[in-house]
């Protein structure tokens, strides 16, 4: 019986340890613990103080610019295609420019050339036709300006500023009725030039507007001579 008393006694001085709180830190004693318990504890507190120094905010942050630089890069993925496609294939680039041989075209004739994907009318004027152009007077021409690209912009619409010097008798215009897009039929209206029946607009010889309501005279391209009878239009 006293034996039991001894054990009994042994036991209640020596009870189960129990964790008890780190002075100031609320964390739980390791002393007494198993080993692997001990490591799981201090892995646990490193991941809780790892914590406190992130802000939630920098978080949400990065979570927001990543997803948003993700998205961007997918709808720019969508939208190559698209716009690859809108850029001109190689036959446009080619019609940019186009070389005509004006030999063929006799006096009094006109032939039609497509470039960029309008007409352009090359006209080989006779004497008669450059002479009427030449009579008019600039301040009965309802629009004054020359509207040739290959000029300065206040050029006036004299019939020397629509050609090229030493090729007066060559007339080279986009065939593009300037009030509402029509092209012009040849050789007809009032003024033996061109006219639109569209809405009765009259070119004479030159392509100057002068009658009608076409607001300016026929545009000319930019062009240039290759050789005495080769020009390249663009």
């Amino acid at each position: 019986m006293s034996e039991v008393r001894q054990l009994l006694a042994g036991l209640s001085a020596d009870p189960v340890p129990k964790l008890r709180p780190v002075s100031g830190r609320g964390k739980a004693s390791r002393r007494g613990l198993p080993a692997f318990l001990r490591d799981q504890i201090s892995v646990a507190n490193a991941e809780h103080a790892e914590g406190t120094h992130a802000p939630e905010g920098t978080r949400r942050d990065f979570l927001y610019i990543a997803t948003a630089a993700v998205g961007g890069v997918g709808v720019a993925l969508t939208l190559w295609p698209f716009i690859s496609q809108m850029n001109p294939d190689a036959s446009v680039l080619a019609l940019a420019a186009i070389d005509v041989d004006i030999e063929p075209i006799a006096e009094g004739q006109s032939i039609t050339v497509n470039w960029r994907g309008n007409p352009v009318f090359i006209r080989h004027r006779t004497p008669g036709e450059i002479e009427a152009a030449r009579a008019v007077p600039l301040e009965e021409l309802p629009d004054p300006w020359a509207r040739n690209a290959n000029l300065e912009e206040a050029a006036p619409a004299t019939d020397e500023n629509r050609v090229i010097e030493g090729k007066e008798q060559y007339l080279v215009q986009v065939g593009v009725c300037t009030h509402l897009g029509c092209v012009p039929i040849g050789e007809s209206g009032d003024f033996s030039g061109w006219f639109c029946p569209c809405h009765g607009s009259h070119y004479d010889t030159a392509g100057r507007i002068r009658s009608g309501p076409a607001p300016e005279n026929l545009a000319i391209p930019p062009y240039e001579y290759l050789t005495d009878t080769q020009i390249r239009v663009g």
